[in-house]
């Protein structure tokens, strides 16, 4: 059967590739895994060759188990990568997995909390402190424009425009746009740039955000502060900066904002990806429902 190949796909994987030991365990697993199911399943016919009716029906299998869609992914790439091996070494004939196409992922709704929850882990932050209050303003500034982390960390100090409480983001793609911010959250932001800690600890003027050594924060930093005052908050539901993103935009869509103005100020290319948030809120479920349903 194909032990006898896997194993010298994992051999050259180590020596050729420096394939890691987490990917060698992870296509042995899976390989080793198809060739045990193989032995038992095979037709007499089918003996000594894999087909592709055996591997439909180990797809069949893995389904049938209730295994996800990452699981069935990562095997059938395992495979791919052992038989495009197994072809240019000549080792086999022909490739079965040709005629097998990949499941389609399924889409992922993004989760979204509740206005009372994003108020608890705001109160979180000590605003005492220089760090609690830059922590606090990028909470606020988060909620206020639906930014993405990694388009928080990369602002400016020239990004912000004060007086028309807008923010020059440059998103997905190096793709510039401009995000308005609340008044609240302008203000938060001026409290936190007007600061006289950040004055004396500042060694990258241009950013706007700094970390405790005065360089520009990082995105791991914001996520392991989040991380911190998720903890202190006692919420049970992961809140994450991307989290946030999630449920400004459901608020935004529960309050009667367009579709096409939350695709812009999230900086999505397309509308469909914006769509999805009418699936994520139990108020717009039931709005729906109350409109669709003869007797509501």
């Amino acid at each position: 059967m194909i032990a006898h190949l896997y194993e010298k796909f994992l051999t050259h994987l180590k020596l050729s590739r420096g394939a890691s030991e987490h990917t060698l365990r992870g296509y042995r697993h899976d390989l080793s895994a198809f060739s045990l199911f193989a032995e038992k399943d095979i037709c007499k016919e089918e003996r000594g060759k894999i087909s592709k009716r055996l591997i439909r029906r180990y797809l069949a299998h893995l389904h049938e188990k209730r295994s996800g869609t990452r699981t069935v992914l990562r095997f059938l790439s395992a495979l791919r990568g052992l038989y495009k091996f197994a072809m240019r070494e000549k080792l086999v004939d022909d490739n079965p997995l040709e005629a097998i196409e990949n499941p389609k992922k399924g889409k992922k709704l993004p989760v979204s909390v509740s206005y009372a929850q994003v108020e608890l882990l705001f109160e979180q932050p000590d605003l005492s402190s220089y760090l609690g209050l830059r922590d606090r303003v990028i909470m606020e500034v988060f909620y206020s424009s639906g930014l993405r982390l990694s388009e928080l960390v990369g602002l400016n100090r020239r990004d912000f425009d004060v007086r028309n409480q807008l923010l020059n983001v440059f998103g997905k793609g190096k793709k510039q746009r401009q995000s308005p911010i609340t008044k609240t959250a302008s203000e938060w932001l001026l409290r936190y740039l007007q600061h006289p800690e950040r004055s004396r600890v500042e060694k990258d003027p241009a950013a706007l955000f700094l970390n405790r050594w005065g360089g520009r924060i990082s995105a791991r930093s914001v996520d392991r502060n989040f991380a911190a005052y998720l903890k202190a908050s006692g919420l049970t539901d992961r809140i994450t900066p991307h989290t946030i993103r999630h449920t400004i935009a459901t608020h935004w869509l529960e309050k009667g904002m367009d579709l096409k103005t939350i695709q812009t100020l999230l900086g999505h290319t397309s509308l469909s990806t914006t769509t999805i948030y009418t699936h994520v809120s139990p108020k717009l479920k039931q709005e729906v429902y109350d409109k669709a349903h003869p007797r509501a």
